[in-house]
């Protein structure tokens, strides 16, 4: 069952071109001129029940606008976009019961009150029944290690912590797609280590559909099966993570592979 659907979706931006100076900012107030940016071109893509699929791309390739019209966030210029049989911007509040999301350069957590009682806050406002609420807490506390900070206030922690309370927070109410932005930047290796066997877990017993942006290529490798690269808006591969080293014969790293990519796309 395809629990993500893109089809030809699109995001243009239109951005203010302005002169230097006082007088270039008149002109711009008076007869303002705009150029037009194209964030994502025309990309399709579906995704199953339980895939783990990784977005990779340099900065500015569309990775986080793909995530973020996908989440509900975005509006898209053109094109389609499916989540569980719903748009997920027309029906932002039904999609935000069915999706999970962590941004990693930003929280979801109240800032100044416990973690233990922003986690009692999320199940109000996802109406999570008692059992499960508690069953998935224990559960997450365990696995992330979440017992001794639980007490403190967001502000407080460190920027692991607050990663793995973070992930704790997204899969509260279960649900059965995950999207991850960035989700280690910045976390050393012990915790990163952690966080991969947690979302492998995750993965494996709730079936749950993982989606996963990063420019670290551990992070890819580790917990995805399939492998999405963009660039420049557009789809350069889409495959199982195996087909890449078969498409690029004597590289001995996915790096290697991406920066071969890379510079073919971007030669003259």
């Amino acid at each position: 069952m395809c629990v993500i659907e893109v089809e030809n979706l699109k995001k243009e931006y239109r951005l203010p071109v302005k002169k230097e100076g006082t007088l270039g900012a008149l002109r711009h107030l008076v007869k303002p001129s705009y150029e037009l940016k194209q964030a994502v071109k025309g990309i399709s893509f579906q995704i199953r029940e339980g895939e783990s699929v990784a977005f990779l791309g340099a900065n500015g390739a569309g990775k986080s606008t793909t995530i973020k019209m996908m989440t509900g966030i975005l509006k898209p210029t053109a094109g389609r976009v499916s989540i569980l049989g719903k748009d997920p911007f027309r029906k932002r509040m039904e999609n935000a019961g069915q999706i999970g999301v962590v941004f990693g350069q930003k929280t979801q957590l109240w800032w100044d009150i416990p973690i233990c009682e922003t986690f009692r806050l999320l199940k109000d406002i996802y109406q999570i029944p008692e059992e499960l609420y508690h069953r998935n807490l224990d559960s997450f506390t365990e696995l992330l290690g979440l017992e001794e900070f639980l007490h403190q206030p967001a502000r407080k922690l460190s920027l692991g912590q607050r990663v793995r309370a973070d992930l704790a927070a997204a899969l509260l109410h279960e649900p059965p797609v995950l999207f991850l932005d960035e989700p280690t930047i910045g976390l050393d290796v012990a915790v990163k280590q952690r966080i991969y066997d947690f979302l492998r877990s995750v993965n494996k017993e709730k079936k749950t559909t993982i989606l996963l942006t990063s420019h670290d290529l551990k992070d890819l490798e580790t917990l995805c099966g399939r492998l999405i690269i963009l660039e420049r808006g557009e789809i350069l591969f889409d495959d199982r993570l195996p087909k890449i080293f078969e498409a690029f014969p004597g590289s001995d790293s996915l790096e290697e592979i991406v920066i071969r990519l890379f510079n073919r796309r971007t030669a003259p």
